[in-house]
């Protein structure tokens, strides 16, 4: 064996204790261990005859080590912590710097064996490893995999310092990467080998896409090339970081001609487009949309997820999804199909049985832009958490953001926390009084819920199918005089939470649960009980008019019960499925060139009959405006010669009279007989 791995063993390491020889147990004969003591020794006197007649040997810089072997790249990550800094040094006193005396390494001996108690234990593993291992790259691997659990965990203390103010609000709204995978939450489910099955990677023409977090690429894909989106940072405040999309001058183009195809109400026009640019991102949205309409559902899943990842190939390095810390302003419309490609996405997963992988992009979504909340992704993040059983996260969720959004007053978290407590109470494994204590607060709060929603109730039982009682039915505080008497705004919530969430209400406990709350919220109403004047109150003074973002919502949502009850301003106006009720204070940063619209408003079939076959006939005889007086002088006299011709053509056609045929002699005669 060389001198430096002997003295490794004797402990002559920097920061090291003494190791103990016995522990070490080397295949190496007694003969041998004596030529070798004897080695050691030997080097120990010339090193000591070195320290004294040389001068101190300064240290080299890291950039000027040569690395000759794997380990000492493995052995300088734990060595830094090790090291001390200059500043240090002269902090100490001048006894320390000496090293006359012994007592003085020994200090510094303890001091580092208190510090880095736990590194030493590594490091006398590490070295076994050195000298039994026969693969070093294994060991590579190892320290490589060490390495990036610390540089994950140094991450989840920076966000645990970031926006969301704790790590009790991260932990609610933290996205985990594994969950945007669906495949994760089915394999959960029904295992590997049902949800890959028989899939073997086809190596043969096989296009390499780049790796993202958020959909997985395809072979039937088109290759993918620079589609002309790219993404900015606008500013960085606070640790929050706003980004934007940017369009390109080429993209710009296509997107004009998107709106053409748009206005041209033909379907094809957005596949022919899709041909040549297979991954515009505008229409693919409204051609998923067309699928979807046509009962074409894996298409239009297969159209949204290449969106998806148009969007995500387009990300700024900085730009993450996970960190909560990542803005994208609604109000630019180069940023608005990002929020409705995930919106789609998500609701795709939910219908499909993935609520935990719909949870994560709600909550995704929620993090872009959590003030305004463009998507009001508020009215839906309460029911993916219920079908995911995150009971605990709703709870959270609703503790800490009730203070500055007041979510009691909205339906849907008014009622979803108190099943949360109910599902909590009813768990096998809790304690008799914490599962009492949980029952008492789920019925508190879902009689509070009913007497200041007590219009949520029929509508819920009849989707629900279920009869009710007659002294429920035929009483004022939940008859039909508690839905008409509902303002606008709060009729559009609870249609859109019964629509939504009755099946969670379908099962045999949850409903019995609600049968005992009916009865005593009766008993309460008919005792004249002050809550019930004050809710009443409050629906009167709130709940006049929904903001632009619930509306959209709802729009989106496609639910029946919801739509049905938005007010005429958002029904009479035209809806776009690539951009639904856009912001009235949109930051647009290019603008479609005006069309010139050659027809004219009070013309008759035939006048338009004639423009089309001469441009440059105007019934009235107007004067276009042209540059040369002489193309306007002959545009005249056509004008005038097809005035005359269309006098002579009404002329005719009044003066056309249609004889009647002859009637046949025997009406009864055989249509099939022959002359």
């Amino acid at each position: 064996m060389s001198t430096r791995a002997l003295r490794r063993l004797r402990g002559k390491q920097r920061g090291q204790e003494a190791l103990d020889l016995g522990e070490l147990t080397l295949s190496v004969g007694p003969e041998e261990q004596q030529q070798q003591q004897q080695q050691a020794e030997a080097a120990d006197e010339q090193l000591d005859v070195a320290n004294v007649a040389q001068p101190p040997v300064r240290k080299k810089n890291k950039a000027q080590k040569n690395f000759s072997n794997i380990y000492e790249v493995i052995c300088d990550v734990d060595n830094d912590a090790e090291m001390v800094s200059p500043d240090e040094e002269a902090e100490k006193p001048d006894g320390n710097k000496s090293n006359e005396n012994g007592d003085t390494d020994k200090s510094q001996k303890t001091s580092t064996k208190s510090v880095s108690g736990d590194r030493v234990k590594k490091k006398k593993k590490k070295k076994k490893t050195k000298v039994t291992s026969e693969d070093p790259l294994a060991d590579l691997d190892d320290d490589m995999d060490s390495m990036r659990e610390d540089v994950e965990w140094i991450n989840g203390l920076s966000l645990q310092c970031g926006y969301w103010g704790g790590s009790e609000r991260r932990s609610v709204l933290h996205v985990e990467h594994r969950n945007l995978n669906s495949e994760t939450e089915l394999k959960r489910y029904f295992g590997a080998r049902a949800v890959l099955g028989d899939q073997r990677p086809r190596h043969r023409n096989r296009q390499f896409h780049r790796s993202t977090w958020m959909t997985s690429p395809k072979e039937s894909w088109p290759r993918f090339s620079r589609t002309g989106i790219s993404m900015i940072l606008l500013e960085s405040k606070d640790g929050v970081h706003y980004f934007t999309y940017e369009h390109s001058r080429d993209y710009q183009q296509v997107q004009f001609k998107f709106l053409d195809a748009v206005e041209s109400m033909d379907p094809n026009n957005i596949v022919a487009l899709l041909q040549l640019n297979p991954y515009h991102i505008d229409s693919l949205l409204q051609l998923s949309d067309v699928c979807r309409i046509q009962e074409d559902q894996e298409m239009a899943r297969d159209l949204i997820e290449r969106a998806m990842y148009s969007f995500e190939c387009a990300f700024h390095p900085i730009f993450n999804l996970t960190s909560g810390t990542s803005r994208l302003d609604y109000l630019r419309p180069e940023n608005r199909a990002f929020y409705l490609a995930l919106y789609k996405h998500m609701m795709f997963l939910e219908k499909r049985g993935c609520p935990r992988t719909a949870l994560e992009y709600c909550k995704l979504i929620l993090s872009l832009d959590p003030d305004s909340d463009p998507l009001c992704m508020l009215l839906l993040i309460d029911f993916l958490m219920l079908r995911s059983r995150e009971y605990q996260p709703l709870l959270q969720l609703y503790q800490d953001w009730e203070e500055h959004r007041n979510l009691s007053q909205l339906p849907n978290f008014a009622f979803s926390t108190a099943i949360c407590h109910f599902h909590l109470s009813q768990q096998e494994d809790m304690d008799p009084e914490e599962s009492d204590k949980q029952k008492r607060k789920a019925d508190v709060m879902l009689q509070n819920a009913l007497i200041m929603f007590p219009g949520v109730l029929m509508p819920l039982l009849d989707l629900c199918t279920v009869q009710p009682d007659a002294t429920v039915a035929s009483h004022v505080f939940f008859g039909p005089k508690s839905q008409i008497g509902q303002p606008p705004a709060l009729a559009e919530l609870t249609s859109l939470y019964v629509g939504r969430s009755c099946s969670v209400w379908r099962e045999a406990a949850v409903m019995l649960w609600l049968e005992e709350s009916v009865k005593e919220v009766l008993h309460r109403v008919d005792t004249k009980d002050p809550l019930v004047v004050d809710c009443q109150n409050k629906r009167k003074q709130r709940y006049q008019s929904a903001p632009r973002n619930i509306h959209r919502h709802v729009l989106l949502s496609e639910i029946k019960e919801a739509t049905s009850s938005l007010p005429l301003e958002v029904t009479t106006q035209p809806v776009m499925g690539f951009d639904p009720l856009p912001p009235l204070d949109s930051v647009t940063s290019y603008t479609r060139p005006e069309r010139q619209y050659v027809g004219a408003s009070n013309e008759s079939t035939l006048s338009l009959f004639f423009r089309s076959l001469l441009p440059n006939f105007n019934l009235q005889g107007e004067l276009r405006q042209e540059d040369d007086m002489e193309v306007a002088r002959a545009g005249q006299e056509l004008n005038q010669e097809v005035n005359r011709l269309m006098v002579a053509m009404r002329d005719m056609l009044a003066n056309i009279r249609f004889q009647e045929p002859p009637r046949e002699d025997n009406p009864y005669r055989d249509e099939e007989e022959w002359d």
